[in-house]
């Protein structure tokens, strides 16, 4: 692969490492409502920020490699599966680090471990509905100069068309036919 096309993989990846950013900084924001020190607080969003925007940025450059699927939940929650815990324990071991202490890990990794892969499917129901929000949208503003994302905001596009196919064909059996309520009407003024 040539440096120009790792540049279009990244660039197309963008939304999922924006996403492992801005989780980061939800968790500073929440350290910093239960009156963590701002410092703290700021540290830890960017301890567990950058591992979250590494994970969410591979995320996003596989399925603009083509081997994920847009809308297709089981490999994020893989990804988040193995993921989700092992950020969370940089996190937890590396906070007090940059600040000036020494590291931290949890009493029984094993649990923590297990813990985080626990929770980690809500992480990447939130990821992943958050990412093929954002995701299209920046697609379709970076697709004129950068050739994978043409392609994939092309498969986003199919994807959507299925979708609305099937939405419609789910309304066309629901809907009555004139000559069904015509003849429910019928049956209906006779009974009266």
């Amino acid at each position: 692969m040539s440096m120009n096309q790792v540049r279009q993989v990244a660039e197309a990846a963008v939304p999922g490492a924006v996403i492992g950013v801005l989780a980061g900084a939800v968790v500073g924001v929440m350290a910093a409502l239960v009156g963590q020190p701002v410092g703290w607080a700021l540290t830890g969003a960017v301890a567990l920020g950058i591992p979250l925007a590494l994970l969410g940025g591979g995320y996003g450059a596989v399925v603009a490699l083509g081997l994920v699927r847009p809308g297709v939940f089981t490999p994020a929650a893989v990804l988040w599966l193995v993921g989700f815990p092992f950020a969370r324990l940089l996190h937890e071991t590396i906070t007090p680090v940059l600040l000036g202490g020494s590291p931290t890990p949890p009493e029984s990794i094993p649990t923590f471990l297990a813990f985080q892969a626990l929770i980690s499917p809500g992480f990447a129901i939130g990821f992943v509905w958050l990412f093929e929000r954002l995701t299209p949208a920046w697609l379709a503003g970076i697709k004129d100069h950068n050739p994978v994302a043409e392609r994939v905001y092309a498969r986003y596009a199919v994807h959507a068309a299925a979708l609305w196919e099937a939405r419609e064909r789910r309304r066309a059996r629901r809907r009555p036919t004139a000559a069904t309520g015509a003849a429910a009407r019928g049956r209906q003024s006779r009974s009266s």
